[in-house]
């Protein structure tokens, strides 16, 4: 191999931040000093990397002196002290309603992964791959967001098979009821497109085009106008995640840890938001 010279665009305070999650977790689990490979700065600084970059695992372990085993290890535990920081989904809407914020937007995505050789019964009793979404045509993990007026995410739900419905996973994982629940208790409306039909009355979704061709009422097209206008910026939480952390855009591990990655680069996302608003 050949080293060479290379950056990464990340705050030194995040860097610090994840090392002093890590050093907590060595304290809990009873780590003797001077016994890991790296310390707690550097493995932080070798997750950012990955996170940020994508970067191979082998070839980011080689950089930082330590096998491509050691590199999953500790990507692994950063992964997991990141997620442990995650709020669950009504916390998250009640910080969104504290914040002032009107409504909030609910979307999903299909984020692409491996090791998806799991075959399932479809709604026809036909066996069907069970990652494969026919939607986008492709293999990976449906994943439900909240996201606030301006784009930028709250929650991410657990990853369940590409061949599911958005509304069958947002109802499977009571997402449709949580967000019921902050229409009617903390008057927190949520946007979303005609995929979420049926989701509850405090789920507000297109009217769709009649079904004997004649065209929509006045109302009901201003309506929906406003409603494309105001839900666009859902579109746009994904493409925060995915365009800051590389690492996002395939998944080569298990789909079923799809969940904790998002998780953990959601943390990433907010802290740097939150704390280091010149940097975004």
């Amino acid at each position: 191999m050949i080293a060479y010279r290379a950056m990464v665009d990340v705050p030194r305070e995040l860097v610090q931040y994840l090392g002093r999650l890590l050093a907590a977790q060595r304290r809990a689990k009873g780590t003797r000093r001077d016994t890991r490979a790296l310390t707690c700065f550097y493995q932080a600084l070798l997750v950012l990397v990955w996170f940020r970059k994508g970067e191979d695992a082998t070839l980011l372990g080689a950089g930082f002196g330590i096998s491509r085993a050691t590199a999953y290890r500790y990507m692994a535990e950063g992964v997991a002290v990141l997620a442990a920081q995650a709020q669950d989904l009504h916390t998250a809407l009640r910080r969104v309603a504290d914040d002032g914020w009107s409504y909030v937007i609910l979307d999903g995505k299909l984020f692409d992964c491996d090791r998806v050789a799991e075959t399932t019964l479809s709604v026809k009793g036909d066996t069907i791959d069970a990652w494969y979404s026919g939607k986008h045509r492709d293999f990976g993990g449906n994943v439900q967001a909240v996201m606030r007026p301006d784009g930028l995410p709250v929650w991410t739900s657990a990853a369940m098979p590409g061949h599911l419905h958005d509304l069958t996973c947002a109802q499977q994982q009571g997402i449709t009821a949580a967000l019921n629940w902050a229409a009617s208790e903390l008057d927190l409306p949520t946007l979303a497109d005609s995929g979420y039909e049926g989701a509850g009355q405090g789920v507000k979704v297109p009217v769709k085009q009649p079904t004997d061709g004649q065209r929509l009422a006045p109302d009901n097209r201003a309506y929906n106008r406003l409603l494309r206008g105001l839900r666009w910026q859902g579109e746009r939480g994904f493409a925060i995640l995915v365009g800051r952390w590389k690492t996002l855009r395939h998944t080569t591990a298990s789909p079923h840890r799809i969940s904790d990655i998002l998780a953990a680069a959601l943390h990433l996302t907010h802290f740097e938001y939150k704390y280091l608003p010149q940097s975004r």
